[in-house]
């Protein structure tokens, strides 16, 4: 059977989805493709960030669960996500960037000889930029053109994702023997897996070990899951069974409307979703131009729509009429 075409999405908590736009939009230049409620929770917004086409492997997505306390950062959790920009060069614009809008960043490193930038928002989650100048992997997506960030600086896609555990023999054999995931470098603590035919940026976990830490207590300003890329249903069923066949605990088949999917525990802490390339964002109440700007429900929610809106406060997110200024720094 095949493995993952790579990540899909990595959804994560807020505390705010009004601050969690205007970071995403005015900061980091991704475009809000979705703009839609949790479907297991309707009082809770659930936001896509993405690329300019909401492309699979693009998104970074938020709940904002009413009333949820901080996070506590610890061990047995997804630590860290990793946001794809075009060059080297494009990490020294955003050192630049952050210093402007007050950013709490560290410097420019590297990590398995490529160059990366760590940061974090408001609510204390925390990112890296990856260089993408030697990626040969899996491609990546394409900058929001209209917005603030110059296209040639701007975020493109999803890159590694960072687990911290406390048993790296389980989680590597999971890995390895469940998800064909292959371990293919190690630097200092972190172990670097990679997945697919492709692999590259777009395609891979690194896996920090740590019994010192106690363990993490999911809040905001945490990741809640990552998804990985599945072709079509025929493929997530396919995969369902072996999860089955290897007595990992998983959801079945679920209907997103926006893809399909199925959830796995494959590691106390650490929820796996396969996710769907298809249908995607583009839908019959927006189209490309205006995704985001509307408060979208999948078929199944649309009669309920007026009680939905008293239960989420309206969010102005329309762009389509504002221009937006690149934003260049010395």
């Amino acid at each position: 059977m095949k493995a993952f075409d790579g990540i899909h999405h990595v959804t994560a908590i807020t505390s705010s989805a009004e601050k969690n736009y205007d970071f995403f939009t005015n900061v980091l230049g991704m475009r809000l493709v979705k703009k839609t409620v949790n479907q297991d929770d309707i009082q809770t917004y659930h936001l896509f960030f993405a690329d300019e086409k909401g492309s699979p492997g693009t998104d970074m997505t938020f709940f904002d669960f009413p009333g949820i306390p901080k996070d506590s950062k610890g061990t047995d959790s997804i630590s860290r996500t990793s946001l794809r920009v075009p060059s080297d060069e494009a990490l020294d614009y955003w050192v630049k960037r952050f210093d402007h809008y007050e950013i709490r960043h560290e410097m420019i490193k590297e990590m398995f000889g490529v160059k990366v930038l760590w940061f974090e928002d408001f609510d204390g989650q925390q990112y890296q930029l990856i260089s993408d100048e030697h990626d040969h992997g899996v491609p990546s997506g394409t900058p929001w053109r209209k917005g603030p960030v110059p296209n040639e600086y701007g975020i493109t896609g999803l890159g590694p994702i960072f687990f911290r555990v406390s048993n790296f023999d389980y989680m590597k054999e999971v890995l390895e023997k469940v998800m064909f995931f292959k371990e293919i470098a190690k630097e200092g603590q972190y172990h670097l897996f990679e997945v697919g035919e492709f692999g590259g940026n777009g395609a891979q976990i690194i896996v920090e070990p740590s019994t010192i830490l106690p363990r993490a207590i999911q809040g905001y300003g945490s990741v809640h899951h990552v998804a990985f890329r599945v072709k079509d249903r025929d493929m997530l069923d396919e995969w369902t069974e072996r999860m089955q066949s290897f007595n990992l605990p998983n959801s079945g088949y679920v209907d997103r409307f926006y893809f399909e999917s199925t959830y796995t525990n494959i590691y106390p802490g650490i929820l796996f979703e396969l996710a769907t390339d298809e249908p995607g964002f583009v839908d019959d109440e927006e189209s490309l131009e205006i995704l985001g700007e509307t408060l979208a429900l999948p078929p199944k929610f649309r009669n309920n729509r007026e009680e939905i809106e008293k239960l989420v406060r309206p969010i102005d997110t329309v762009r389509s009429t504002k221009t937006y200024e690149k934003e260049y720094f010395n």
